[in-house]
C-alpha cells in the first residue's frame, strides 16, 4: 500500500468558555449536605448551540477505519506552521475494511466513542472500544502519543476536556454517541452534567455523585448514614485539633487530605511525629492546596487491599472482575504511597463469598444512598477496600469514581465482552441482567515510573525497545501514561508513572513472568518499577531482581 498524502479540515466552530455558573440545591431535611465545590458547576448557556464562529483546529493523533476482524490502517497526522489543516500520511500498510455506515446491521447499534483523558487507563480503554464489534471509531481527548501510535484511537490533543461547549460541539460534528470519561477531575467539574444536559450518552457520574471520589469526609459521612463498614474517623481544619486527636489515638493512624490530590494525599503515619508531620503538611504549609484545607484522621486498618469494580446505572449494579493494586512505590510494600505501581487480576483474596459481600454491604447500600440524597450515580463505582486481618471481613477505605489506573489495565485486557454495548447500557438505566464475559486466567501490570517519583522526577529522559518489548513474549501490551515525542521521533518521558506493561497468561504466575519480560527488555535508564508485583498471591515467587537497562 503507498503512503499518499490527505488533507482534512478538522476546525469546528465553537468559543471556549469559562464557567461561573451558580446552581443551588433544596434538598430534603435529613439529606447530606454537597461539599461547596459541587455546588456551581451545572448551569450551561448551550440549549439553542449558539456558538461562535471563532474557529479552533483539533490536532489529531492516528486516524484509522476499523474492520470487523479489527484490523486497520493507520495514519500519522500533523499540521503545518503555515496551514489551518492536518496533513495526514499512512504509517503502516496492514489489510483493512473501510467503514460503510450505510450498511451497518440493523441488528447491532453502531456506535462512535470519545474517551476523555489522556494517561494509561484512557489508553486501556481505548484498546478495549477498539476491540468492541459495535465500535465504528474511537476518538481520545487529549490522549497520548501511545495512543495514536497503536492506532487505537484518534487523538484530539487541542480539545479542550474542561470546556463543555468545546466538548458538545465536537460530538455534534463527529456523531459521537457515547463519552466515557477517565480522569476525576473533570467529572467533579460537572463535564458529565452538561453532556447529559445535552443529550449525548455520557459513562461517568455528575458533579454531585463524584464528591464519592472528590471529598473523603461526603463519603465517609454517606457511611456513616447508610451503614456502610469503613475505618473510624474524625475530620479537622484546625491542625491543633488534629494533632491532639492523633496523640489521643496513637499511632499507626491515616491522614487524608480531603479533595483530589493525584492520588498523593493519603500519609500512612507509622508514628505519631509522622503524622503531625502529615496535618503540617496539608492544614500550615499547604503542600495540597485547596485539597488539603481539610483532613480527615483515620483509624488504621490491618489486612490486604483489594480493588473491586462495579459498573452502575444510577440503580442496578454489576460487579467487574477482581484486581489488586500495589500503592507503595518500594518493593514490598514500602516507602510513599503513590497512584499505583502495578496489579494484577483477579485477585485471589476476593473470593466469590467476599465479593457478594462486597456488593451486599458496600456497593449496593452506596448506590441506593446516593439515590436517595437524589444524585444517582451512573459510571463505575472503584472501591479501595480493605480486608480486615482480625475479621477477614472488608471495610471500605475510598471510593473512586472512575477506572482505577493501573486496574483498569488487566481488566481491559481480559474483558470479551463489547465493552461500547456495556457502557451505553450504564447510561441508558439498563444494566440489569447484563452479564460480562471475561478471559480465563490472569493478567498482570508492572507500571514504570520515572526515577523520584512520587516526589520530584526529570522529564525529557529517552526511553527505547518498546517495540521489541511488546513482542518479546505472547500477550503483552505497553499502555501509555506520561509519554511524548521529541524532535527525533524518540519516544520520551514526560510524567511521573509513564508506562504500564501488562500481559497475560494461563495463570498469574505465566502473565507475570511475561510481563517482568517485557519490562526487561525496555531500555529507559531514567525509569524504576517495583519487582515484586503479585507477591502477595505468589508469596513463594523468586521476584525478578534486574533493573532497567
Amino acid at each position: 500500500m503507498s503512503c499518499a498524502t490527505s488533507t482534512f479540515n478538522l476546525g469546528p466552530s465553537l468559543r471556549l468558555h469559562s464557567y461561573s455558573y451558580s446552581y443551588s440545591y433544596n434538598y430534603k431535611n435529613n439529606n447530606l449536605r454537597f461539599p461547596k465545590p459541587f455546588a456551581h458547576y451545572f448551569a450551561v448557556a448551550n440549549n439553542n448551540n449558539n456558538y461562535s464562529n471563532n474557529t479552533s483546529s483539533y490536532s489529531v493523533g492516528t486516524l484509522f477505519s476499523i474492520s470487523t476482524n479489527h484490523r486497520s490502517t493507520s495514519f500519522n497526522c500533523s499540521r503545518s506552521p503555515s496551514s489551518p489543516f492536518f496533513i495526514c500520511s499512512s504509517l503502516k500498510s496492514q489489510p483493512s475494511v473501510s467503514l460503510d455506515q450505510t450498511n451497518n446491521s440493523a441488528s447491532q447499534e453502531r456506535v462512535v466513542v470519545l474517551v476523555i483523558g489522556g494517561g494509561g487507563r484512557e489508553h486501556a480503554l481505548c484498546y478495549a472500544l477498539q476491540r468492541s464489534p459495535s465500535c465504528d471509531a474511537v476518538f481520545c481527548a487529549p490522549g497520548n502519543v501511545g495512543i495514536s501510535n497503536s492506532g487505537n484511537a484518534t487523538c484530539i490533543s487541542d480539545l479542550d476536556i474542561f470546556d463543555s461547549l468545546a466538548v458538545i460541539s465536537f460530538c455534534h460534528k463527529w456523531g459521537v454517541g457515547l463519552v466515557v470519561v477517565g480522569p476525576e477531575a473533570p467529572l467533579v467539574s460537572g463535564l458529565a452534567n452538561d453532556l447529559v444536559k445535552a443529550g449525548i450518552p455520557t459513562f461517568g457520574p455528575s458533579a454531585e455523585a463524584a464528591a464519592l471520589e472528590g471529598s473523603k469526609n461526603f463519603m465517609k459521612n454517606l457511611c456513616d448514614k447508610y451503614g456502610i463498614p469503613t475505618a473510624k474517623y474524625k475530620t479537622f481544619t484546625d491542625p491543633s485539633a488534629a494533632k491532639q486527636y492523633i496523640q489521643e489515638q496513637g499511632a499507626p493512624i491515616v491522614i487524608k487530605a480531603d479533595g483530589l490530590a493525584a492520588g498523593k494525599g493519603v500519609v500512612v503515619a507509622m508514628n505519631v511525629e509522622e503524622a503531625c508531620e502529615a496535618v503540617d503538611s496539608m492544614l500550615v504549609k499547604g503542600d495540597f492546596g485547596s485539597a488539603g484545607c481539610r483532613v480527615i484522621v483515620e483509624e488504621y486498618l490491618e489486612g490486604e487491599e483489594a480493588s473491586f469494580f462495579a459498573l452502575v446505572d444510577g440503580e442496578n449494579a454489576i460487579p467487574l472482575e477482581s484486581a489488586q493494586d500495589h500503592k507503595r512505590v518500594g518493593d514490598g510494600d514500602t516507602g510513599p504511597n503513590t497512584g499505583g505501581m502495578g496489579a494484577y487480576s483477579p485477585a485471589p483474596i476476593l473470593t466469590k463469598e467476599l465479593q457478594a459481600l462486597v456488593m451486599k454491604s458496600i456497593i449496593l447500600p452506596t448506590v441506593n444512598g446516593m439515590a436517595a440524597e437524589g444524585c444517582k450515580f451512573v459510571g463505575v463505582l472503584y472501591a479501595g477496600l480493605m480486608i480486615e486481618k482480625k475479621s477477614g471481613l472488608p471495610k471500605l477505605i475510598e471510593y473512586n469514581v472512575r477506572f482505577g489506573d493501573p486496574e483498569c489495565q488487566v481488566l481491559m485486557v481480559r474483558l470479551e465482552s463489547d465493552l461500547a454495548q456495556v457502557l451505553l447500557a450504564a447510561c441508558r438505566g439498563e444494566l440489569s441482567g447484563v452479564s460480562l464475559n471475561w478471559s480465563p486466567g490472569s493478567a498482570m501490570v508492572v507500571v514504570m515510573a520515572s526515577k523520584g517519583y512520587p516526589g520530584a522526577y526529570e522529564k525529557g529522559s529517552v526511553i527505547r525497545n518498546l517495540e521489541e518489548a511488546e513482542h518479546v513474549a505472547p500477550c503483552v501490551r505497553i499502555f501509555h501514561a506520561g509519554t511524548a515525542q521529541d524532535s527525533d521521533g524518540n519516544i520520551i518521558a514526560m510524567g511521573g508513572r509513564v508506562l504500564g506493561v501488562t500481559a497475560k497468561g494461563t495463570d498469574l504466575e505465566e502473565a507475570r513472568e511475561r510481563a517482568y519480560q517485557a519490562v526487561e527488555e525496555i531500555n529507559w535508564p531514567g525509569g524504576f518499577y517495583r519487582r515484586d508485583i503479585g507477591w502477595r498471591a505468589l508469596p513463594q515467587k523468586q521476584f525478578a531482581t534486574k533493573r532497567v537497562n
